[in-house]
């Protein structure tokens, strides 16, 4: 069977909101934009692609025996950073890598090490190490903030040794912020906080939920106000201090369908989102990496508007992590 784009509306037998978005299948389908996002096949995690043209998802991983997840593809397109999975229970681990785009020339970026970000010129990988010598899913179990030069291959601890129990971090446009969720460290329960590139300054941006992502133009940011409501905001950081204004909702979905991993298309028009039932996975919640997620699938969102979604991948296979691929630079 051919995969292709669901409208909203067609969903309503799995108990999906009725909003009738074949206008948005159907731009979709002309944007020629392309989605990587991880997903749980055989019983083994692998990074997939998937067009809005309805054609096939496409593997770039194909890896049986490997366990790719968390993809970010870089700002030019030829190169994809994601975290491996290997061993089971306490002995388990999880490194950072990057490879091209076609799946070749794969390289150890980090051991012990997760939730990398590109830098705006592609120049250099963010990431942050594992907690603790023991393995973990949980999201915050994670301990100061490192960026890789990719041309030298060096490494360089961020000048603030107190940052931890932080993910899902996202580089601002112009290299001086980091955006990401905190959750019970640096002196905070829960929050999403902007972090000083170069400097000691952090600042809680007093938006509830978590996994934000910042517009490709800097100016906007995208995150799950809770389980089931995916809002953005104007982000601003012109003042003393990095705010964010006029918060509104984009997607509210509803129980017992969450929704998590925003991820900003390339033009700032559509917000991918990955949804689905919390059944607890692993001891844990389906949205945390490497946690099986059945039923969840990719969506993308109209950023203008309210509840005006699609879904399109449709086989439920733990569809997670979404993130655009680029449109070619023109040389």
């Amino acid at each position: 069977m051919r995969w292709q784009i669901l409208a909203v509306g067609a969903l309503a037998m799995i108990g999906v909101r009725y909003v009738q978005a074949e206008d948005l299948a159907a731009e979709l389908k002309k944007t020629g934009y392309r989605i990587v996002y991880e997903t749980l096949r055989d019983g083994n995690w692998e990074l997939c692609m998937v067009g809005m043209d309805g054609s096939p998802p496409v593997n770039l991983t194909r890896t049986p025996h490997v366990n790719e997840m968390y993809p970010k593809v870089s700002p030019d397109g030829t190169k994809i950073a994601f975290v491996v999975d290997t061993g089971e229970g306490e002995t388990r681990t999880r490194d950072v890598y990057y490879m091209n785009f076609d799946g070749t020339g794969r390289k150890l970026v980090a051991r012990g090490a997760r939730w990398p970000v590109w830098s705006a010129d592609g120049r250099a990988i963010a990431y942050l190490k594992q907690g603790g010598e023991r393995f973990a899913f949980n999201d915050g179990y994670t301990t100061g903030l490192f960026v890789y030069d990719l041309a030298s291959g060096t490494h360089k601890a961020h000048v603030n040794p107190h940052i931890g129990h932080i993910y899902n971090p996202c580089w601002s446009l112009d290299g001086k912020w980091f955006v990401a969720t905190v959750s019970g460290g640096m002196g905070y329960r829960h929050t999403n906080l902007a972090i000083e590139a170069e400097g000691m300054q952090v600042v809680d941006l007093k938006i509830g939920g978590c996994r934000p992502d910042i517009s490709p133009d800097g100016k906007k940011v995208a995150w799950g106000s809770s389980d089931w409501t995916m809002s953005v905001g104007d982000l601003d950081f012109t003042g003393p201090q990095p705010k964010v204004v006029n918060k509104r909702d984009v997607v509210v979905s509803t129980k017992p369908f969450q929704i998590y991993h925003m991820d900003w298309s390339p033009d700032g028009k559509y917000v991918a989102f990955s949804r689905g039932v919390a059944k607890k996975g692993l001891g844990t919640h389906p949205a945390i990496i490497g946690v099986p997620a059945e039923g969840w699938n990719i969506c993308v969102a109209d950023a203008s508007q309210r509840d005006h979604w699609v879904a399109i991948t449709s086989d439920g296979k733990s569809n997670k992590e979404p993130d655009w691929v680029p449109p070619p630079r023109s040389r």
